[in-house]
């Protein structure tokens, strides 16, 4: 959570502060893992004697190019950064030489400087990340850094903006308190030392003790006291930042647009639109091809398997929703002596008498979710998503978990954040469907190529030895 005395602050999609990226802690997070690239790289360059040439200089230019912008995630438990660190050197290697080998550019340096060079740089990045973690908050502790704050509107959003305040001091920024005309046995959960005056106070306030900031949490059918305040403070110097209340909702890519001069909030909307629509769609047409190159034997033998071991279709397929909703046909290799596609279809279960000795087996080593590569490449489908339910199952579900159908917002997927996250398999009570649920709408929220990358490793793990798959 981020915020800075020069930049526009609001509730993002994930209940943080989001700002523009010139703060102290915004240009950390943007340029600590680049700069780190490449100083790293020259760095190495002079230990070793080596000649810094232009080839040295297009290869700093390229990684940087390729790191930026960073992502410090300085607020983030170890663990997590280091899950990133990770995919983050993954890709930055796989580019790099994958392109220095085609191009025959990694003849031109030095003998092992490249691979020297991959090998520090993960324990540079996270020496950095350890020192910025203890520097930074020291730095946003200091005198012309740190800055005043009060919110008005005891309410919930109030509460967690001052509880964000006090919890993250990269924020740079101490609460005085509320404002609110409510009498004093509503703000029970506040208490009276937080509750600094009315709203007819705060000009006042203001002017007397130089506050920096000024957040107003107040709900928005409040307006006319909201327009009455901000005329009261036109004789000030304070920032003045509006809360709307409308992202204390679960809310999917919340950001603001504009349209012709007149602002507009985005509450629910795809992550995949513009540039990260076309990045995942290329992703996708270019990982299903290789894979379905690579598993053609795989793909035979299974349906091999499958003609031979019991009577029926090789490849079932089952009426599901995609995109918006609206229904496709998904792929799978067979594996039960039935092919239920109606408006009733019961979930498979442990030693379900439904499935063959065979389909078993595929099912267990996830063999039986194969075809839908080829979902992949006609556009139904993503390998990274939340995953399709039959029909039946979704006419069910959305009435009875709260923000069910907004996971149709993206594509379905061959695998998901629910299923690496121990949600794979059958949901034979609600509450399990709406933990399910959570983990599909975190995705919507959070996503990134990282977070893709990242879900295909742990897929791939959790394949072999996954208790929930039968």
């Amino acid at each position: 959570m981020n915020t800075s005395t020069n930049s526009f602050a609001v509730m993002d999609r994930r209940g943080s502060i989001s700002r523009a990226a010139f703060s102290t802690t915004g240009i950390v997070n943007t340029f600590l893992d680049p700069a780190v690239v490449v100083m790293t790289l020259f760095l190495l360059a002079v230990v070793r004697g080596d000649d810094i040439e232009a080839p040295y200089v297009l290869l700093g230019v390229l990684a940087f190019a390729l790191c930026f912008p960073g992502n410090a995630r300085l607020r983030e438990p170890w663990r997590s950064t280091l899950n990133n660190m990770v995919i983050n050197w993954l890709m930055l290697a796989g580019v790099l030489l994958v392109f220095g080998y085609a191009s025959g550019y990694l003849d031109v340096f030095a003998n092992g400087f490249i691979g020297q060079w991959l090998g520090i740089l993960p324990v540079a990045t996270i020496a950095t990340h350890a020192l910025a973690r203890k520097l930074m908050p020291k730095v946003m502790a200091m005198e012309g850094y740190r800055r005043s704050a009060v919110i008005v509107g005891c309410n919930d959003i109030g509460a967690r903006l001052a509880a964000s305040f006090q919890d993250d001091p990269l924020l740079g920024i101490a609460c005085e308190g509320f404002f609110d005309d409510r009498i004093h046995d509503r703000l029970d959960a506040f208490g009276e030392k937080t509750l600094l005056g009315k709203l007819d106070d705060l000009a006042e306030y203001i002017k007397t003790r130089h506050t920096d900031h000024i957040y107003l949490a107040l709900p928005m059918a409040s307006q006319p006291r909201i327009l009455s305040l901000l005329d009261s403070l036109k004789d000030t110097t304070v920032s003045i930042f509006f809360v709307p209340d409308i992202f204390v909702t679960d809310i999917i890519q919340g950001r603001m647009d504009m349209i012709h001069g007149v602002p507009v909030v985005s509450v629910c909307e795809t992550p995949f639109t513009g540039l990260n629509g076309i990045a995942k769609r290329c992703s996708d047409i270019v990982l299903a091809s290789l894979i379905l190159m690579m598993i053609a034997p795989i793909l035979l033998a299974v349906a091999i398997g499958v003609k031979l071991t019991s009577p029926g279709p090789t490849i079932f397929r089952q009426r599901r929703y995609g995109l918006d909703g609206k229904e496709i046909l998904v792929y799978k290799f067979r594996s039960m002596k039935v092919t239920e596609d109606g408006a009733v279809v019961k979930q498979a279960s442990r030693n379900d008498d439904r499935i063959t000795p065979f389909g078993a087996f595929i099912r267990k080593t996830s063999l039986d979710e194969l075809p839908q590569f080829v979902n992949v490449l006609q556009g139904r489908m993503s390998i990274v998503g939340p995953r399709p339910h039959a029909v039946a199952h979704n006419e069910m579900y959305r009435k009875l978990v709260k923000g069910y159908m907004v996971r149709h917002k993206v594509k379905p997927g061959i695998t998901g954040w629910a299923q690496v996250n121990g949600y794979r398999g059958e949901t034979d009570t609600v509450d399990k469907m709406e933990k399910r649920i959570e983990y599909d709408l975190q995705y919507l929220r959070n996503w990134s190529v990282a977070l893709d990358i990242k879900i295909i490793l742990r897929t791939v793990g959790l394949v072999a030895n996954d208790a929930s798959a039968y």
